[in-house]
């Protein structure tokens, strides 16, 4: 290995090693930062999750569900490169099939089913492969009278797929009807950032809906909003603390206490439902 080989994996090193907090500028451990949730121990930002690392913090005796359902390319889709060679880089580079990840497994003493999805995979999009997972997991979590846990971040549809995309807004939306016919406890953790047609279908459909704090939560942008309106935007707009304000959300949790409160939701739902209540 040459001088300038060494210089360059030092550097990359020193990269994976330290990281700045986005918020208050702060260097960062960055094993210290994975320890601690992906949390500034400054300032409580919170930084992204991958879905992995979600379905390890709050789960145990895991398995994956449906991920022999993978992406196609129907539309035989290309800008600046295929559709399909923007699968190929976003599964190499996340080690992920889809955006959508679900899992079977102990939250607490309760074996629930949990949807997470994963900004690094082409941002959270919905295609025909994240709507089939979230359907074939409603439906699993019917059939078995399991409580659904669905962890949320996405930029939106997946435009690669045009109308099979946005179909998918209903068809999860139909899905979330089963659960509510069923009276199984259906709750939303809406993550940074929130938008699209996913904010506009799944995502809000929670019988609980939870957040995390600072997170971008609706459905087109701020900017785009702001062009079209002609108008400026209250502070905060679109915030989790905002949505909370006005009633569109039910609590803002903090990372760290995530795993305690859905253990407390969901056997008080699940106790609801076994005495009739619900």
């Amino acid at each position: 290995m040459g001088i300038l080989d060494r210089f360059r994996r030092k550097e990359q090193e020193k990269e994976t090693l330290w990281t700045k907090c986005s918020s208050c500028k702060a260097i960062l451990y960055v094993p210290e930062l994975k320890e601690n949730l992906n949390v500034c121990p400054k300032c409580n930002y919170h930084f992204p999750m991958n879905s992995l690392e979600r379905i390890k913090s709050l789960l145990s005796n895991y398995s994956l569900m449906f991920e022999n359902i993978l992406p196609s390319d129907p539309l035989n889709f290309k800008d600046t490169k295929t559709y399909k060679d923007r699968l190929t880089q976003a599964q190499k580079e996340t080690n992920l099939t889809e955006a959508l990840v679900v899992a079977k497994g102990s939250l607490g003493n309760k074996e629930i089913v949990l949807c997470v999805m994963d900004f690094n995979f082409i941002g959270g999009s919905m295609g025909s492969v994240v709507g089939e997972r979230f359907y074939k997991a409603c439906l699993y979590s019917m059939e078995n009278t399991l409580p659904l846990v669905a962890i949320i971040t996405s930029g939106g549809a997946r435009m690669q797929e045009g109308i099979i995309s946005l179909m998918q807004m209903a068809k999860t939306s139909i899905a979330v009807g089963f659960l509510k016919e069923k009276k199984i406890p259906y709750i939303t953790v809406l993550t940074n950032p929130t938008m699209g047609g996913v904010s506009a279908s799944f995502a809000f459909l929670g019988d609980i809906i939870l957040a995390e704090p600072g997170s971008l939560i609706g459905f087109a942008g701020p900017r785009v909003i702001e062009q079209t309106i002609k108008q400026q935007l209250p502070e905060g707009f679109q915030t989790a603390e905002f949505l909370l304000e006005k009633g569109m959300i039910d609590l803002i949790v903090h990372r760290k206490e995530l795993k305690d409160t859905l253990i407390k939701l969901i056997s008080i739902a699940t106790s609801r439902r076994e005495c009739g209540a619900l």
